[in-house]
């Protein structure tokens, strides 16, 4: 027999624990499954460790820049106190015990085992079957993208699971993919003294975002030793036991003693039952609607729901979910046409909406209006490490910003202004009334907008 509950949510990471513990704190009967750890990647393997060795990082680069400006200084990079301080916010072993006491506390009830739709609002748990009077949340999450290149599988290369968990770092890594994940990877290793390569089939690096963005990470990583070949995909990887190879299209051999694969990530619902709740299961991603509603009884929540990869976006969701189960009055309905985002390599490089290209595409009349940090006053200041930019994109026909990009030693915090003004559509008539503090950073989105 079934056992009765009110809700049932499928994957623990950011998202899903975020709705189970809301909707058991509000009164509901809620069981949540994984077989993985409660919290998913973020605060294992993902946001939070990977910025710990960011840090870490810059403060070598910032070190590095005394020279000439407040003395001389002699750095000494160190692994092992990175290493430590991430296993030690990983509980040691990636052990996930306070998560999942944190979410029992709240009143969920949680098991290690993966769910599997087996009909209208019911769900097999291991031996265990549920059905959720109110619904069924999913919330699966990602797995890297492992490319098919000849050779690859069945050798030891990494993904960041292993890239996080490195207790020492390699003398060369070749990186295949040059997006955020890669990036910032990079440029970690490689201020810690890695020889780095970083071999993307893009015609550039962060090929989602803007051109600029592009050039200017770049850049910043050359300038950290890093050597990027970009254009020509991987066609064929050998390991003979003492390190990799991997072979471009244009013949041109990348050798490391280690290989990072950050291809990016991708839905995996194989074996979940979506078929039961009429969604195709071969689906590359759960579609949901503005109250993140897969279909009757059933919400999604996170990255399988393919909008935007990211921690907040999955709390923004799992927020949507937990008003519509509850009934809330006046109950929030999602946008993301103000979603913000952030590489945290140095510069920083956030950005939120649309790209100047992405605007263009939609029909929308842009216009661009642009600053450099290193003119403004506080880039002047700043000096060594003071690249950046700000980036405008106009909705000319309405008057209103629908992208922007933030590119600093501070772009991620300087993004907050600009993603207030996307999110609320505010007049650029009214953004350029506004009196920006000075010297700071933010003032160059004044300097920006007196371009347009």
């Amino acid at each position: 027999m079934a056992e009765q509950v009110d809700v049932v949510v499928i994957g623990l990471g950011v998202g899903g624990e975020e709705a189970a513990g809301r909707l058991a704190e509000a009164g509901l009967n809620v069981v949540g499954l994984d077989p993985r750890l409660v919290g998913g990647e973020c605060p294992y393997w993902g946001c939070i460790p990977s910025k710990m060795m960011i840090r870490s990082a810059n403060l070598l680069a910032e070190t590095r820049r005394v020279d000439g400006m407040a003395g001389t200084a002699t750095v000494q990079p160190d692994w092992a106190p990175v290493a430590k301080r991430i296993r030690e916010e990983a509980t040691d072993t990636w052990n996930d015990q306070v998560a999942v006491d944190r979410l029992v506390k709240k009143g969920a009830t949680f098991l290690r085992e993966r769910g599997t739709i087996t009909g209208p609002r019911t769900v097999q748990a291991g031996d265990r079957e549920f059905e959720a009077s109110r619904g069924i949340i999913i919330a699966t999450g990602t797995v890297p993208v492992i490319p098919p290149i000849d050779g690859l599988a069945g050798t030891p290369f990494w993904t960041n699971h292993e890239a996080i968990e490195a207790d020492t770092l390699p003398a060369s890594i070749v990186v295949l993919g040059g997006g955020a994940i890669g990036l910032e990877l990079t440029q970690v290793f490689a201020r810690f003294g890695v020889d780095v390569k970083v071999v993307e089939a893009a015609d550039r690096v962060l090929a989602m975002e803007e051109p600029e963005s592009s050039d200017l990470a770049r850049e910043a990583l050359e300038r950290d030793g890093v050597i990027f070949h970009t254009g020509t995909p991987a066609k064929q990887i050998s390991h003979d036991g003492n390190g990799f190879t991997v072979t471009l299209d244009d013949g041109t051999a990348v050798s490391g003693e280690k290989l990072l694969v950050a291809t990016g990530r991708r839905v995996d619902v194989r074996g979940l039952g979506l078929d039961q709740v009429g969604i195709d299961p071969g689906v590359r991603r759960v579609e949901v609607d503005e109250h993140v509603r897969a279909g009757d009884g059933v919400w999604a929540v996170g990255d399988v729901t393919g909008v935007g990869a990211f921690t907040h976006n999955a709390m923004y969701q799992a927020n949507i979910a937990v008003h519509d189960i509850l009934g809330s009055e006046g109950a929030p309905v999602a946008s993301y046409h103000a979603m913000p985002r952030v590489t945290f390599t140095d510069p920083e490089i956030g950005a939120v909406g649309m790209t100047e290209k992405q605007a263009r595409d939609a029909g929308l009349d842009a216009q661009i209006g642009s600053s450099q940090l290193p003119y403004s006053s506080r880039g002047f200041i700043h000096k060594a490490g003071n690249d950046g930019f700000i980036k405008l994109v106009v909705d000319r026909g309405r008057g209103v910003l629908v992208g922007a990009t933030s590119a600093g030693p501070t772009g991620g915090e300087v993004l907050g202004a600009l993603a207030v003004a996307v999110h609320a559509a505010v007049p650029v008539h009214t953004l350029q009334q506004m009196i920006y503090a000075y010297p700071t950073f933010h003032r160059a989105i004044g300097d920006a907008l007196k371009t347009l």
